[in-house]
């Protein structure tokens, strides 16, 4: 069931490449889709997450791991900066997928519906991704088609992430706690220095704001009509 439903955030990837060929969006509608994004991970960071690291009340594990996290999250920012080209701006895509996919497996080893709630906040992140990498892509591969089938093969490595993440839920629970802080972390820096950093490079609409907040009651309605 996991791998079917991680075709959901690898085919918006697709989608979002595939529309980027005919259509470039607008500044204030990339802004839009980003602040959306940011608030469907924020919420679902913020109610599946957090609640489990919190109730476990075990400072040491929730330390380490959230210190590893910002650090990690630090340390790949500074990778990406070293490589430049298109080998850079590849290395980058796929760090991003990457990691995605980590914290998509850590969710789903907090709890399935952890799991299903992020499924839907990386649908966006990714969708935003693959309408964004087309076009950055354009500069270094010429023919549309060959720009595709990159994107889409980056895709892939969000499996491989959930993969990589898959032995946390066996391991004893002060490790599993230590990852999750260190999925939290992840989550909290994709969405306070990525995702809104982005966002707020072009000029600020009132309806492109409160797209995070449609974005964070939307996920809270979404996690209540849940069973």
């Amino acid at each position: 069931m996991l791998y079917t439903i991680l075709f959901i955030p690898v085919m918006t990837a697709i989608v979002g490449a595939a529309l980027a060929l005919i259509w470039r969006p607008g500044a204030s509608f990339a802004s839009a889709i980003q602040h959306l994004a940011a608030g469907v991970v924020f919420a679902t960071a913020a109610t599946e997450i957090l609640p489990d690291v919190l109730h476990a009340a075990r400072p040491v594990p929730t330390l380490v791991g959230g210190a590893l996290g910002v650090i990690a999250m630090l340390g790949l920012r500074r990778l990406e900066a070293v490589f430049i080209g298109p080998f850079g701006m590849l290395s980058a895509i796929g760090i991003d997928i990457l990691v995605d996919g980590l914290v998509l497996g850590l969710g789903f080893a907090a709890s399935p519906r952890a799991g299903l709630l992020l499924t839907v906040a990386l649908a966006l992140e990714l969708l935003m991704l693959g309408l964004a990498s087309v076009g950055a892509l354009a500069e270094f591969v010429a023919r549309p088609v060959f720009r595709l089938l990159i994107v889409a093969g980056l895709t892939l490595l969000l499996p491989v992430g959930v993969l990589l993440s898959a032995p946390v839920a066996l391991m004893p629970e002060a490790i599993r706690l230590g990852m999750l802080s260190f999925g939290l972390m992840s989550l909290m820096f994709l969405v306070t220095e990525e995702l809104l950093v982005e966002a707020h490079e072009v000029e600020e609409r009132d309806w492109v704001t409160a797209m995070f907040f449609v974005g964070f009651l939307g996920l809270l309605l979404l996690d209540e009509m849940m069973p």
